[in-house]
């Protein structure tokens, strides 16, 4: 099992950038492919992003694509997320998670383990 502490998140207004961190522990070298996702109150778990932890090979889901990045530091055990310019549409728990394997990346249901997610909230 890989545990994933998230930090980062925070209130910020419209416009502005956080970085989100997730660092894992545990049965790390298990992990094949990391991701983020979000939920909104009242919305299903959406995808964000994920990168392959071997390669670096990222794919952003097109909703915040040019504004989202995703990277990970090997030697840290550590994924980030830099999420800029804001929009109140943001606003929501940031998860991340990890799963051995690379199909179905884009499903949250693919993953076997999760952090406890990290609130982003966006003032207009």
């Amino acid at each position: 099992q890989v545990q994933l502490v998230e930090s980062g998140g925070g209130l910020v207004q419209a416009g502005g950038s956080l970085r989100l961190s997730c660092t894992a522990s545990g049965r790390t070298f298990s992990s094949t492919v990391m991701g983020w996702f979000r939920q909104a109150p009242g919305k299903e778990r959406e995808f964000v992003a994920f990168i392959r932890w071997s390669s670096g090979t990222t794919n952003v889901a097109d909703s915040v694509k040019g504004r989202f990045t995703i990277s990970r530091d090997n030697a840290k055990n550590t994924m980030y997320l830099q999420v800029n310019n804001l929009k109140p549409e943001d606003t929501a728990v940031y998860y991340c998670a990890s799963k051995i394997g690379y199909g179905n990346a884009w499903s949250a249901t693919a993953y076997d383990d999760w952090g406890q997610g990290t609130q982003v909230t966006v003032s207009s």
